[in-house]
């Protein structure tokens, strides 16, 4: 199963995969992840991590509660949370593999073959609830720092730069933003989560 909000990423997945050989059942998120699940257990899941609705933490957290999915093996692709720390926490909350974008398709074919040939991991066990979300919000609150400095720093250099070259980066000041309304809202919903639970 590949689990990716961007269309052109996980076209490039799908197609890759099922070139290889390989019946690709997609997701863009989480929460289409989940219900696919319901419906046909995959041998292996590679997702993005941040992505509308529910992102990959929460996506793993989930499979790793659940005595039935806990044993399927995750591979990570990730082009913004790519710290030591995020790796960590990735590897803490279960996650099997932890790969960098741009995607090396080879590297991502290897990976993925070894996986597929181990099978299903027999010692997964899911980190604590508690333990859980307050990592999850480190890092989220960390990335969201990121995100809002790089902004400005982006904002910044736009008044500097010539017309022409403004344009590429515009486009990527927009995918800042909007890559940070997206981890505020996850935040705002994990606070909301946690506000519950007092």
């Amino acid at each position: 199963m590949v689990v990716e909000d961007i269309p052109d990423t996980l076209q490039l997945l799908d197609v890759t995969l099922t070139f290889k050989g390989y019946r690709v059942v997609t997701a863009r998120n989480g929460s289409e992840a989940l219900e696919a699940i319901q419906k046909e257990r995959p041998a292996l899941i590679i997702t993005d991590i941040l992505m509308p609705e529910m992102d990959g933490f929460s996506l793993v957290h989930r499979l790793r509660i659940n005595p039935d999915t806990r044993g399927i093996p995750v591979i990570f692709l990730s082009a913004t949370y790519v710290t030591p720390e995020d790796k960590e926490f990735a590897a803490a909350i279960g996650v099997t593999r932890f790969l960098e974008k741009p995607i090396v398709i080879e590297e991502l074919l290897k990976t993925v073959a070894e996986l597929i040939s181990r099978g299903m991991i027999a010692d997964s066990k899911p980190l604590d609830a508690r333990k859980f979300y307050e990592g999850y919000r480190t890092r989220l609150e960390t990335k969201l720092k990121q995100k809002v400095a790089q902004i400005a720093r982006t904002e910044s250099m736009l008044q500097t730069l010539s017309e022409a070259e403004k344009p590429s980066f515009r486009t990527s000041l927009q995918s800042s933003i909007e890559e940070r309304d997206e981890i505020q809202l996850l935040l705002d919903q994990l606070r909301d989560l946690l506000a519950g639970d007092k």
